[in-house]
């Protein structure tokens, strides 16, 4: 599990949700407009990469494989609660390692909602159960159905420095086949290597071009870069004033949008939290039910500052 004390103690900030380190009131945001209800399928991801965030590996199972059972439990409250939700997330680990990914995608398209897989595309997706799954799914609801592939960098040798040799082919492999099945795709890159946006995004122009895939380029949903999470970077604390300092609203922020559902190892029922980036920080653990999670969020960690407010990310479309 992630040490999440390191980053507090830089400088003695963010550890007041209230106040910062200066004394200036924290910035809060508010669940302003629920559009995406994420689940973390489990923590268990086939590859270790050097730099996952949520430190998934074969073998860390701090988050266990949630089910069908419980991610219909939490359809069912957010049709109770009336959230306006359009999307729902499967992120990890990597989801279909989960045996019940299949299942859990057709439980959510059943209900109406377009779904997102995020995924490496490699072998775990590849077994014949799981693609006669997934071609039964997109053969019912077509484009409502999204697999977001993790390429890290266009170039081979830079996404292989991440996520191991020969990983860069097997995710290539993956995504041919989704191509011929017609499944649609959209990419995730990472910031690692000091490329600008515009170099990025043509680099990876260039590799959809080579291999005929559909994916524009250009939209931030179908080809999203992330900025890279380094706790160890110092970054400012986010007041209330920095919003008409920035010229951003609260409501760009993904805490306004989204939650995320994890079944934490030894757990007997599913946890909410803040957002898809901290989960295993105690502080943004919200409840056990939608109901519980509908609170403002203290922006009170450096993912908060650099990802999410300074560097605009968005885990969602």
């Amino acid at each position: 599990m992630k040490d999440v004390a390191a980053p507090r103690a830089n400088g003695g900030k963010f550890i007041d949700p209230k106040v910062t380190a200066d004394g200036e009131p924290r910035a809060h945001v508010a669940l302003s407009k629920p559009q995406t209800l994420w689940f973390n399928t489990g923590t268990l991801c086939n590859i270790t990469c050097a730099n996952c965030y949520i430190e998934s590996s074969p073998e860390n199972d701090s988050l266990v494989y949630i089910t069908t059972a419980e991610v219909e439990e939490f359809l069912d409250q957010l049709t109770e609660r009336a959230w306006p939700v359009t999307e729902i997330g499967f992120t990890g680990g990597e989801p279909f390692m989960n045996p019940q990914m299949v299942d859990m995608a057709r439980a959510c398209l059943s209900r109406g909602y377009e779904v997102l897989i995020l995924t490496n595309a490699m072998r775990p997706m590849m077994r014949k159960r799981v693609q006669d799954g997934l071609r039964a799914l997109h053969e019912e609801f077509g484009d409502k159905l999204t697999l977001r592939i993790s390429v890290d960098h266009h170039r081979e040798a830079l996404h292989d420095e991440e996520r191991g040799k020969g990983s860069f082919a097997r995710t290539l492999e993956g995504m041919h086949w989704l191509r011929q099945t017609g499944i649609r795709m959209a990419v995730a890159g990472r910031s690692l290597w000091s490329d600008s946006e515009a170099g990025s995004r043509e680099g990876y122009q260039a590799f959809f071009d080579a291999h005929g895939f559909d994916i524009d380029v250009h939209d931030p949903a179908m080809t999203v870069l992330f900025p890279e999470m380094d706790e160890s970077v110092e970054v400012p604390e986010i007041t209330t004033g920095c919003w008409d300092i920035l010229g951003k609203s609260p409501d760009s922020v993904m805490c306004a949008s989204s939650r995320m559902v994890v079944k934490r190892k030894g757990a007997e029922r599913p946890a909410v939290l803040a957002c898809t980036l901290l989960p295993y920080d105690a502080e943004f653990e919200l409840g056990e039910t939608l109901a519980e999670a509908e609170g403002d969020v203290a922006l009170n960690h450096p993912h908060c500052a650099k990802f999410c407010v300074l560097g605009g990310a968005s885990c969602s479309g």
